[in-house]
């Protein structure tokens, strides 16, 4: 049986356990979300031996040259000798601007990074409280307009994170994990194309951010955002939305509250084989959404996801 070794710690396990399993049962506190290799949540760092890594496309070059890997994607096969990530040594400390409620459910949060941090519009950032909550939240804000990082929080259901932003205060502050990639960005090959942007619920952090890019870098062709909700009082960002359309003509804005998306959905009909649609939000509505945009012959290549998973 493989050894797996955690600071003074020393756990014999089954050879091809999961690690993040591993680590769990042993009674170790590693913060983990989507189980999947999407969130990051699970980043630690090996110091001696190597885990069989099922993903290994979901950290970058560097940072695995450096050790860190995803607990949820590796297994032990041989001893092992891992480090946890901590946010007080291996975090960026980033203050709270502004903490303020832009419907019933949903928080902003905006916070001011004590380091520079370079990411793009679409990109998701690992919060950790100083109690060691950690979630992934997508950037709202846009870095070549915005001296602050923006997340947008829905608390409508309890969770652990969610439970502890309630009681966010300015002036607190919280470490700044790993920066994701994720599947949406905007590409300036993209500027004659028109371009759908649909988010569901609070699935409209990033995609604010990637239509913001796109103004800003003068997208040409029209733009239709789109927004699900549950009810017409949950429409966060429709004021500041309407004022892009406003000062935007090929900017073309929709809200549809949930209750008529099937509704919706049977009269979308891409209006060129070259439109981009970008859909982020819960699986349930963006799988249903995705499949009915490919059956009116949106071609996969131009259909991009990023899915909202719930705290595993």
């Amino acid at each position: 049986m493989p050894e797996l070794q955690v600071g003074d710690r020393r756990i014999m396990v089954e050879t091809g356990s999961n690690l993040l399993d591993a680590l769990l049962g042993a009674g170790i506190a590693v913060p983990y979300s989507c189980r999947a290799g999407s969130c990051q949540a699970c980043l630690l760092r090996c110091l001696a031996g190597e885990p069989l890594d099922g993903k290994p496309e979901a950290l970058d070059e560097s940072r695995r040259q450096q050790g860190w890997r995803l607990a949820c994607q590796c297994r032990v096969v041989g001893d092992l000798q891992v480090e946890v990530f901590d946010p007080a040594t291996d975090g960026i400390r980033a203050d709270i601007q502004a903490c303020d409620w832009l419907s019933d459910h949903v928080l902003r949060l905006r916070l001011l990074a004590q380091q520079p941090l370079r990411y793009q519009a679409g990109q998701h950032l690992l919060l950790w409280t100083d109690g060691g909550i950690a979630r992934p939240y997508s950037l709202a804000s846009l870095p070549a307009e915005d001296a602050f990082l923006e997340f947008h929080i829905d608390c409508r259901q309890k969770g652990v994170f969610s439970d502890a932003a309630r009681q966010f205060k300015v002036g607190e502050s919280l470490r700044l994990g790993a920066l994701s990639g994720g599947a949406l960005r905007y590409d300036p090959d993209w500027q004659a194309c028109p371009l759908w942007l649909l988010g569901a619920g609070t699935g409209l952090a990033p995609l604010y951010a990637v239509l913001r890019e796109a103004l800003r870098q003068g997208h040409q062709a029209p733009i239709r955002v789109m927004h699900v909700a549950r009810s017409s009082d949950e429409h966060y960002l429709a004021n500041s939305l309407a004022e892009l359309a406003h000062s935007h003509p090929q900017v073309q804005l929709e809200l549809i509250e949930a209750a008529a998306l099937l509704d919706f959905l049977a009269t979308l009909r891409p209006a060129s084989r070259q439109t981009t649609a970008l859909l982020c939000g819960r699986p349930e509505t963006i799988e249903t959404v995705a499949k009915r945009l490919y059956l009116a012959g949106l071609p996969r290549s131009q259909l991009f996801t990023d899915l909202f998973l719930p705290h595993a």
